[in-house]
């Protein structure tokens, strides 16, 4: 039965397979998926994810970029949280 990186695609022949074609950005992609086999084998087989984390903190550091220097705490407070909800007592 094949493991897991052999169903991923990522066995040794694979690698080996695209690092022979004609295709330079293909190589790097392979080069850093064998350097980092152990780390995109844990990705497609854990069930642990950092991805809504990630996908905040890059918010986060993208409205940063975008206020600097251009607004108050109020404004960036707002940009970060949203509006306040006053409908409700």
């Amino acid at each position: 039965m094949p493991g897991v990186a052999e169903q991923a695609g990522l066995s040794k022949h694979a690698l080996d397979a695209v690092r022979q074609d004609d295709l330079p950005g293909l190589h790097t992609l392979a080069v850093g998926i064998e350097r980092d086999r152990d780390a995109v084998i844990a990705g497609l087989t854990l069930p642990l994810s950092c991805g809504g984390v990630e996908g905040h903190v890059t918010r986060i550091q993208m409205l940063t970029r975008q206020m600097s220097g251009r607004a108050g705490f109020a404004l960036l407070r707002r940009r970060f949280f949203g509006p306040a909800d006053h409908s409700h007592p």
